[in-house]
């Protein structure tokens, strides 16, 4: 293909394929975290916005990491929902790639701020695990996220890490409330995965991407996205108990969850999914801004 003839997504495309309606799944953890660090009476924004820069770049990193190894490997040959900017030829897997390390690059320049700003240079260690994360769930020769662990790594990272990590840097420890916060979140940033390959299934069954999905059969992973969404809002309870009544507001962003584990547990396919997406992510938004709004208020 000559320079002429190369394709030139536009900045729309480019939007696109950074799969916006995912974003909620890095900045629900630092909501939901920040929460807990005004309850504990150690809130700190300019740490707060660095830990959001970070997961947001994080995020689109990954996104156009996964555009960029899945496209080049023919996985998002034929695929229902966002467009996929390599596998439809709409860009050069070379400037995704681009795009990806770009986007990674933004996310180790906010968490180098995050260093300087406490002092604690070990979180440069988990930044590091971040990137490689993200990288090689779709990337490198043997991509984990071809072998059913793509939900392990979302849980630990857009959960369990993304929490207790922002929550540290603002209040300098991490308590169970942290931990299970961290569980509750990292519940549903796995059901929105659960529910992205429930809709891929058959392709990627297909193209041999063993994804959870594929493993678990279409059945069963109905039956997971809503067991995910059900222990949230057990969760959510349970750090309630923990911190504040306030807390439980949480639950109200869950309830939206409804029409969706609906969706799912009827049978719905293909473009129907896409919904389910949507709604998913909304859910981990409301439930986080909710948390967070709880929390905030027990300390007026």
């Amino acid at each position: 293909m000559t320079a002429e003839l190369a394709p030139h997504p536009t900045p729309g495309q480019w939007l696109a394929g950074s799969r916006p309606r995912t974003l909620p799944a890095a900045a629900s953890p630092v909501i939901a975290a920040t929460g807990l660090a005004v309850f504990a009476d150690r809130f700190a924004p300019v740490a707060a916005l660095l830990a959001l820069v970070v997961a947001l770049a994080l995020q689109v990193g990954v996104n156009y990491a996964n555009d960029y190894s899945d496209g080049i490997r023919g996985t998002d040959a034929n695929r229902v929902g966002p467009v996929r900017l390599v596998g439809s030829g709409l860009a050069r897997p070379a400037a995704v790639r681009r795009a990806a390390f770009g986007s990674f690059g933004l996310a180790g320049l906010a968490g180098l701020g995050l260093v300087l700003l406490t002092g604690h240079w070990w979180l440069i260690a988990v930044g590091v695990a971040c990137v490689l994360a993200a990288w090689y769930y779709t990337g490198g020769r043997s991509p984990y996220g071809y072998r059913g662990l793509g939900e392990v790594s979302v849980f630990v990272f857009f959960g369990l890490v993304a929490v207790s990590g922002t929550a540290y840097v603002q209040v300098g420890r991490v308590s169970a409330a942290t931990v299970l916060t961290g569980a509750w979140v990292g519940a549903l940033a796995c059901a929105l995965l659960v529910a992205n390959n429930l809709r891929d299934l058959r392709g990627d069954a297909a193209t041999g991407k063993r994804t959870l999905a594929t493993r678990l059969g279409d059945r069963n992973t109905r039956l997971f996205y809503a067991g995910l969404v059900a222990g949230a809002a057990a969760l959510v309870v349970v750090v309630g108990l923990l911190t504040s009544v306030w807390a439980l507001l949480g639950l109200a962003g869950l309830a939206v969850a409804v029409p969706a584990c609906r969706r799912v547990l009827g049978g719905a396919v293909g473009p129907e999914l896409v919904a389910v997406l949507k709604n998913t992510g909304t859910t981990e938004l409301l439930a986080a801004l909710g948390f967070a709004l709880g929390l905030v208020l027990s300390r007026l």
